[in-house]
């Protein structure tokens, strides 16, 4: 006999959350090992002792962060999804007869309390610590990259800078970053700034369409995958090796001394690799180079270096002794004359012009050094293993949902880039403190 499921309405239903959520629920294994209990800690002095009691910190916390596990961009989303979801209600301790705080509140105190109080990124770092102390992170071998986010800002909403002060008068937004250009010096100088978000630049990547965007830049472990450091900059070419070396002493005052680091030639400065050699780490880094751009002509490497007399002898033989320095080109300049090149047989072979200059970068030294760990079995196993900051990436933007930023200004995107890196942190820790967890069970 076919049955039939009719709908009825009890008036009493009695279960618990907790009984709902599987054992092994990535919200359930995040609240058995981490504890944040210390976001009450510190906030505490962001809130009065007395009035009406507000909502709990650590519970906007866990709010924020069902929203990045679970890539809900929204926070009118997030808080429509915590009313039905049982295992987000459980997480976030709101209970049946709680109520879900409204999206304004929870907005309100993000980027208020919170945002003054700099809690994002100690919540971050104390979850990189935690993830140090469990053995997941060696921190021997990293690598750097970025990541081109858009901006919450549209290519229509630039204006030529001299018109700020125009505008300023109707935009708090302008205001505020007309106060702040006065106080320090721009990262970006650039012709037209957008009205809506001025610290978003328009930059473009693989030669597609130029849009308005941030870097989020990640320095990770590539053992682990963990994420050491986070870094948002304005999405400049040069901003990114400013942001490593922030992140390197960051992480270097967590107590990790990395032995190496990954990374793309975008990074393969002479003014970076010699920072890093400096600090006694080895720069797995491709260099930019461009001693071979000569149009067919000898190139540097057929020119021999004599250190006593600070010159380099061309094939023929013949001294190039220095000349002046090129601060533009970052190079020393060694010149011939006119008459040593003067029915040279080789001279066709060597410059088109009436003498040669050969160009020395000034940290050529530094240079010198990364080129010859090329090849070694250490730089190409950083090469192939600085790949998984892509798959990070792509998590980013896939799993998070961040391909876009939705606030604006650089403080609010950096917000952002932590939460984020920190939800992916958590899904590594927790699922590795699990495995731990089970494989010291089976062989009791």
């Amino acid at each position: 006999m076919m049955g039939q499921q009719v709908r009825t309405d009890s008036l009493f239903y009695y279960f618990r959350l907790e009984d709902q959520i599987p054992k092994e629920h990535l919200l359930r294994l995040i609240d058995r090992y981490v504890d944040f209990s210390f976001v009450r800690e510190r906030m505490k002095d962001s809130y009065s002792s007395i009035g009406r009691p507000s909502i709990d910190p650590q519970v906007l916390l866990r709010l924020l962060l069902v929203g990045y596990l679970y890539g809900i961009t929204s926070e009118r989303r997030l808080m429509e999804d915590v009313r039905m979801h049982l295992a987000y209600r459980w997480f976030t301790r709101l209970g049946f007869d709680q109520e879900i705080p409204d999206h304004s509140t929870f907005s309100k105190n993000r980027h208020g309390r919170f945002r003054q109080s700099d809690v994002f990124r100690e919540v971050f770092e104390e979850i990189v610590r935690r993830c140090l102390e469990a053995g997941l992170v060696e921190g021997q071998n990293l690598a750097v990259d970025g990541t081109m986010v858009g901006a919450n800002a549209s290519r229509q909403s630039r204006i030529p800078r001299e018109q700020l002060r125009e505008v300023a008068q109707i935009s708090r937004t302008v205001r505020e970053y007309l106060a702040e250009l006065e106080q320090v010096n721009p990262v970006c100088d650039a012709e037209k700034v957008s009205t809506t978000d001025p610290d978003a630049i328009l930059a473009t990547k693989g030669g597609g369409t130029a849009t308005m965007a941030y870097y989020d830049n990640y320095l990770i472990d590539t053992a682990s995958g963990v994420i050491l450091e986070v870094e948002a900059t304005p999405a400049l070419f040069h901003q990114e090796t400013v942001a490593a070396r922030r992140m390197i002493e960051r992480a270097e005052r967590l107590g990790l001394r990395p032995k190496s680091l990954g990374a793309d030639k975008a990074y393969g400065s002479g003014e970076f690799l010699s920072w890093l050699l400096a600090r006694d780490i080895q720069p797995h880094i491709p260099v930019i180079d461009r001693r071979h751009q000569t149009h067919g002509h000898f190139t540097r490497d057929q020119f021999r270096y004599a250190p006593a007399e600070n010159a380099y002898y061309c094939p023929e033989g013949k001294p190039l002794h220095y000349s002046r320095l090129r601060r533009r080109g970052q190079g020393y300049i060694y010149s011939s004359t006119v008459v040593q090149c003067r029915g040279c047989p080789q001279k066709r072979r060597c410059t088109a012009a009436p003498f040669r200059n050969l160009v020395v970068h000034w940290l050529e030294p530094a240079r010198d050094v990364v080129r010859g760990l090329a090849g070694t079995a250490g730089y190409v196993h950083s090469q192939r293993a600085r790949r998984k900051i892509e798959a990070m990436f792509s998590e980013l933007k896939n799993r998070v949902g961040l391909r876009r930023v939705r606030l604006r200004r650089i403080w609010n995107v950096a917000e952002q880039f932590l939460l984020a890196a920190t939800a992916q942190n958590l899904k590594r820790l927790v699922r590795f403190c699990a495995q731990r967890e089970a494989l010291e069970l089976s062989t009791v």
